[in-house]
């Protein structure tokens, strides 16, 4: 693999972090970590969603951008007699992708290495083998022959339990693979755009947000938005890519490197119509590439940020990615760094005027 680069050791240390929802700490410090040198001031809410403030113009606007820390995974709910662990998911899980896959128990003792176990195909009758098995049967296999072994080495009902799986650069540079970018490539874009605006003059106040919770129900951005009150907001997340065998226009239009994606319509929010075409409007100034998305299944932070306090003109901008809510989910540099060049050069644009514009218009 070629060298990594800052902004490759930044996602590579963001994928890597294990959090799923309420056990966000160690994403949260690494996004601390990074974001810090470009913040005037950071905060948390009470659910622990990390905010970064940044001030261009000391009574501008505020303009909220959210990602989200939280990653899709398990709870361990009980440890048997042998010592195999019943779990319960997390988020939003699909039961085929999920036998034979390695997972981490984190434990109070450290880090545990399990297997969610499956049968092998050999004692199978023909029925057995077409239909899938169901996540409430499954169990994850740490290796322990006891309830009391496994208790020993720390694990405890309420662990979580998150897959495993190392970042990889692929053949093709652009294309990278690794767990958890439903959302940690909403937090990168968050501390990039951060970054970008260092030392440049903008109009507004502008909060990162890395909120917590959010595929359990958008539940930390709804508190973080509460406590900042902002004129705008945008969530930053992945959003579907259509473009691999089997999926057709219809169920997904996105495609990888095709720049990111506006999504005009989803379960949680329809969109901001003039929000929508502002930034629109500076994609087209700007010569970058984006493309529209709607999800007729799922939402994003958005769908919080939009109906709390008074309400707040929102906008989710997402990632084309292939094989989210899986181990392993890949996605194009390109639509990352489009992505984070329309963040900034909206937000360049985002001075009172504008915003009433947007809000009354």
């Amino acid at each position: 693999m070629a060298d990594m680069d800052k902004t490759l050791t930044m996602l590579k240390d963001l994928t890597d972090a294990k959090g799923i929802p309420g056990n966000e700490g160690e994403v949260r410090k690494v996004m601390k970590e990074y974001i810090t040198p470009y913040a005037d001031e950071i905060t948390t809410d009470g659910l622990g969603s990390l905010i970064a403030r940044k001030t261009g113009q000391e009574n501008g606007p505020k303009i909220l951008l959210t990602g989200h820390l939280d990653e899709v995974g398990f709870m361990v709910t009980q440890i048997d007699e042998k010592g195999f662990l019943r779990f319960q998911p997390v988020g939003g899980w699909w039961s085929q992708v999920m036998l034979a896959q390695r997972v981490t128990v984190v434990t109070k003792k450290g880090d545990v290495t399990g297997v969610i176990g499956s049968k092998p195909p050999h004692i199978l009758s023909p029925e057995a083998r077409k239909k899938p098995v169901e996540i409430k049967e499954m169990f994850i296999d740490i290796g322990a022959s006891s309830r009391e072994e496994a208790q020993d080495w720390g694990v405890r009902p309420g662990d979580m339990v998150v897959p495993y799986f190392e970042f990889t650069v692929m053949n093709n540079e652009k294309m990278l693979l690794a767990k958890a970018w439903d959302n940690r490539i909403g937090c990168a874009i968050v501390i990039d755009v951060l970054k970008q605006l260092h030392g440049t003059d903008h109009p507004n106040i502008v909060y990162g947000v890395g909120a917590v919770q959010e595929e359990v129900g958008l539940r930390g951005s709804r508190t973080s938005t509460f406590k900042i009150k902002p004129d705008i907001g945008f969530a930053l997340d992945v959003g579907i890519a259509g473009d691999t065998p089997g999926v057709t226009e219809r169920e997904a239009l996105g495609k990888m490197g095709k720049g990111p994606q506006v999504v005009i319509y989803d379960a949680s929010m329809v969109a901001h119509k003039g929000l929508r075409d502002f930034v629109t409007d500076v994609a087209d100034e700007h010569n970058i590439p984006y493309q529209y998305e709607s999800i007729p299944g799922g939402g994003t932070d958005a769908g919080s940020i939009h109906v709390s306090d008074g309400g707040v003109p929102a906008l989710a901008i997402t990632i084309a990615t292939r094989y989210i809510h899986s181990h392993a989910a890949m996605l194009h540099r390109d639509d990352y760094e489009n992505t984070v060049k329309l963040i900034v050069e909206v937000i360049k644009k985002l001075d009172r005027q504008a915003v009433d514009k947007i809000i009354f218009e």
